[in-house]
């Protein structure tokens, strides 16, 4: 057995991640612990998570296990960097320069265009047992819902893309310390799964300033699936338009919720940073007093 495994790191608007490509293996290579190692950013490679290309028959596969050794079940950024991947591989596209991807999240189309890749993501999941979230009976949404975290209430809106997502819009974002209030968003006891947290500064009806917590992986300079749930609720909430540019801190993401199809399409961008080797038997990260 080969004692080193080629990788390819690739990011999106900031958010990277580690490319495996895993065809012809039935395992994952990397334990949870692992992982952890080679994403430190001190200690090992640095990423918000590994993402490995599998295939069964014709079909491909896409798991991704975030920078604590979890697995979530889909990533907008990470769909877009996968698909890039697979065309710098050689993998061919279909006749309309798409590729299809099973997900835990469903099949996700991404398809390349002008240099930008846009994805669809599928049909937004809003009721409470589609979350998961305990904040009503499981047919029930959750749009404009106080929350009380630590010690005040915010309102939310729950959203799912296939991961779930807890939008919150605010009058000003510089005032929000979302690094500090993320974590209790992600460990609140309403969210058995925990949850993504997107805090959100409307600028018009087709622009936002948004800041993301992700469930798993902490602040991150961009969120796919953040972004498109951050419309869906802006639309639900009559806030915004179903057309808009979501400002990150790594760039910008354009979002599109069809009302013909209800179906959500991402554009952005993702790009190649370097390749290497990692070995298969990494040490674990020392506990620093």
């Amino acid at each position: 057995m080969n004692s080193k495994i080629p990788f390819s790191k690739y990011q999106g608007l900031g958010n990277d991640f580690i490319l495996i490509d895993n065809r012809g293996r039935q395992e994952l290579p990397f334990t949870p612990d692992q992982v952890k190692f080679w994403c430190d950013r001190h200690f090992g490679i640095g990423a918000d998570g590994i993402i490995y290309l599998g295939q069964s028959g014709q079909e491909y596969t896409m798991r991704i296990i975030n920078s604590d050794g979890s697995e979530c079940e889909m990533c907008g950024n990470g769909i877009r960097c996968l698909a890039q991947f697979m065309a710098d591989l050689g993998i061919p596209t279909t006749g309309k320069d798409q590729y299809f991807i099973h997900t835990l999240a469903g099949l996700i189309v991404p398809q390349f265009q002008d240099g930008r890749i846009t994805v669809d993501m599928g049909e937004p999941r809003l009721l409470c047992g589609q979350i998961p979230a305990t904040l009503g009976t499981a047919d029930a949404k959750i749009i404009g819902v106080p929350l009380k975290v630590h010690d005040r209430e915010w309102s939310v809106t729950l959203v799912s893309m296939g991961n779930p997502h807890c939008v919150v819009f605010v009058a000003d974002i510089d005032q929000v310390p979302y690094t500090t209030i993320g974590p209790l968003f992600e460990h609140h006891p309403a969210f058995p799964q925990r949850i993504n947290t997107e805090f959100v500064q409307v600028l018009n009806r087709q622009e936002v300033i948004m800041r993301v917590w992700e469930r798993g992986a902490g602040a991150t300079l961009a969120c796919g699936t953040g972004a498109c749930a951050v419309v869906v609720a802006g639309v639900l909430n009559h806030l915004l338009d179903r057309e808009c540019v979501v400002h990150l801190l790594g760039g910008d993401l354009s979002i599109h919720w069809l009302e013909h199809t209800n179906r959500v399409l991402m554009t952005g961008s993702a790009e190649f940073v370097y390749r290497g080797e990692i070995p298969c038997h990494s040490p674990s990260i020392p506990t620093i007093p």
